[in-house]
């Protein structure tokens, strides 16, 4: 059996990958800086590759380690863009030998003795090469006394080395790391790019896909190369021949794109039968409950971006009849539908997620989608309301109600009501639940009078952050507005307004304001003790005793009146006619 029989299959990600910056997609700028700083001989010593998984930060490390260090197919070349791919040193690094270029992977790595080794080992030349290069994966994953043991090395390296890190977690790398390397953020590769490589990989391979299967692919992948091309060897497989959409939507579990429309206009028309035999249709043809709403969650997200900004509907991966569907709903549906419907999928996929049935709970969800899709908004309820005559009064005094359907129970609360004699006592049912809130509010007609009732109910912390967090800037019955103070809870005005309404059964608006320069109770108080010790201060026997005992302090200073009261408080109480054992009767 020949070599060429044994040799085991190459999978496409490897058997396509960019060997020089021309075959890089979607990396522009970063090309276009490397070629530029190449020419000029302004190479860095350090770079830092960053960006998702898939586009390309190991491969550019590959192509910036062979192009310092190739020859060329004579061997006099120097640092170039355009490695030849042929020489001794870029055969060696494309197969993974070269020794003086070391890959380590720092999610296994990740102690300061695997540094150690390099700081060690960057004094001593290259064995073969112009230079000698460190290229660290996955660098964000090196624990903190591998980064500070780095450092040094890392800001004055040897003119023969070269650092390459790449990582998909930036934020976890220090900025001291950041800071002494050129900085590299890869893009997601762009819809059409995609497309086109992917194309170009699948006539390379003589595979017959559709555009349709292509634009699958390349929505999966989410702008990630390799995996485009993973999920393209691997619909190449399944099709075994040509490959259409509905073979890479069965592949990849999805429902098909328009039967998902399908779905959502039933939702938003409120048609849960409908709706409900969809899903099941699809879930009967193989798709994910979890696939299905995250496709609602994505349709209604693009519908809503095409109703800001129509030009979003020309996405390549999106077919033209489901862009003239989108732009119709995008024309028919309410921003405000579109929110509500995005916020109650967002919680389904979490429900989906963790339910031990997910089709049970997308169910579920379905079916709380279509009884609010055609619930009115709080400005046609106020239209309506404002539209609606009046109940009549019965002749009788009693109540009479005929409304029926959604506005039956806010017409319900504002029917008449009768007196004890049978007649009506007010029109619309309110005069008497506004009495009784003017009457519970009658007790707090000053603000002193709210702050003696949170003192009364033994709310120690609520108390202080009122006396010394509020600066008061208008007060009445029921309506608070106060600027807080810069260390004042976040939660000051939720907790003072449910605490009212808890002890007065009266609603209290609580407002905040920034214009308030009142001060707060605390800082009266003080005050006012801060004068009452400087006036004590001037008094001549304090004085003396200040000048007798130098490191004493006032603490407390008690007037005649407080002494008075004291006095009174602790004295036996007096006896009304007390009997006298000596008193002649």
């Amino acid at each position: 059996m020949s070599d060429t029989t044994n040799q085991s299959y190459q999978v496409l990600a490897r058997k396509y990958r960019p060997e020089t910056f021309a075959d890089l997609v979607g990396q522009d700028a970063m090309v276009r800086t490397l070629k530029n700083a190449f020419a000029a001989d302004r190479i860095a010593q350090a770079f830092i590759m960053t960006g998702i998984r898939g586009t390309g930060k190991t491969t550019t490390a590959r192509i910036i380690a062979k192009g310092m260090n190739c020859i060329g197919p004579d061997g006099q070349g120097g640092p170039t863009t355009d490695p030849c791919g042929v020489c001794e040193h870029c055969s060696a690094i494309i197969e993974g030998r070269h020794v003086d270029v070391m890959e380590m992977d720092a999610a296994s790595r990740t102690g300061v003795d695997d540094i150690r080794e390099i700081i060690d080992s960057v004094h001593y030349r290259a064995a073969s090469a112009r230079y000698k290069i460190y290229i660290i994966d996955e660098v964000h994953m090196l624990s903190t006394n591998a980064f500070n043991a780095l450092l040094k090395t890392l800001e004055e390296p040897p003119a023969h080395v070269e650092f390459i890190f790449a990582t998909t977690e930036i934020r976890k790398v220090p900025v001291t790391v950041l800071s002494r390397c050129q900085r590299f953020d890869l893009r997601r590769i762009e819809p059409e790019v995609m497309i086109a490589l992917m194309r170009k990989i699948a006539s390379a391979e003589s595979a017959e896909i559709t555009d349709d299967a292509l634009a699958l692919i390349t929505r999966a992948a989410e702008g990630s190369a390799r995996d485009a091309t993973s999920l393209l060897d691997q619909a190449i497989s399944h099709g075994a021949g040509e490959t259409t959409a509905d073979q890479v939507r069965a592949m990849l579990g999805l429902a098909d794109r328009g039967r998902v429309l399908d779905l959502f206009e039933a939702i938003m028309r409120g048609d849960a039968s409908v709706a409900l035999a969809e899903l099941g249709a699809q879930y009967s043809d193989g798709a994910d409950p979890m696939a299905i709403m995250r496709d609602l969650a994505e349709i209604t997200h693009w519908i809503s971006v095409v109703k800001i900004t129509p030009d979003a509907a020309d996405d390549p991966t999106v077919s033209p009849d489901e862009r003239a569907r989108g732009a119709t709903l995008s024309e028919q549906l309410a921003m405000r539908v579109l929110t509500r419907m995005w916020q109650m999928l967002l919680k389904a996929l979490d429900e989906v997620a963790q339910a031990p049935n997910s089709m049970m709970a997308a169910e579920m969800a379905i079916i709380r989608l279509t009884h609010v899709a055609d619930l009115p908004s709080p400005e046609e309820l106020v239209k309506k309301l404002q539209n609606s005559s009046p109940p009549t009064m019965p002749p009788s005094g009693g109540v009479s109600v005929n409304n029926t359907g959604p506005l039956a129970n806010a017409q319900s609360n504002a029917a008449i009501t009768s007196g004890p004699t049978g007649g009506p006592t007010s029109a619309l049912g309110s005069a008497q639940p506004v009495m009784e809130t003017v009457s519970a509010l009658a007790h707090y007609a000053t603000f002193d009078a709210v702050v003696d009732l949170v003192r009364s109910q033994r709310d120690v912390k609520l108390l202080v952050e009122v006396e010394s967090c509020i600066r008061l800037v208008s007060y009445q019955p029921g309506r608070i507005e106060f600027t807080p103070t810069s260390d004042a809870p976040s939660d000051l005005s939720q907790r003072l307004g449910g605490a009212l309404q808890r002890w007065t059964g009266a609603r209290w608006a609580i407002i905040l304001s920034n214009t308030g320069t009142a001060t707060t109770i605390a800082e009266d108080r003080s005050a006012a003790e801060d004068a009452i010790k400087a006036e004590a201060k001037q008094h001549p026997l304090m004085q003396a005793a200040m000048a007798s005992f130098p490191n004493a302090k006032i603490i407390d200073i008690r007037t005649a009146a407080e002494i008075t009261a004291d006095a009174e408080l602790d004295a036996l109480p007096e006896v009304e006619d007390e009997w006298d054992p000596f008193e002649e009767s």
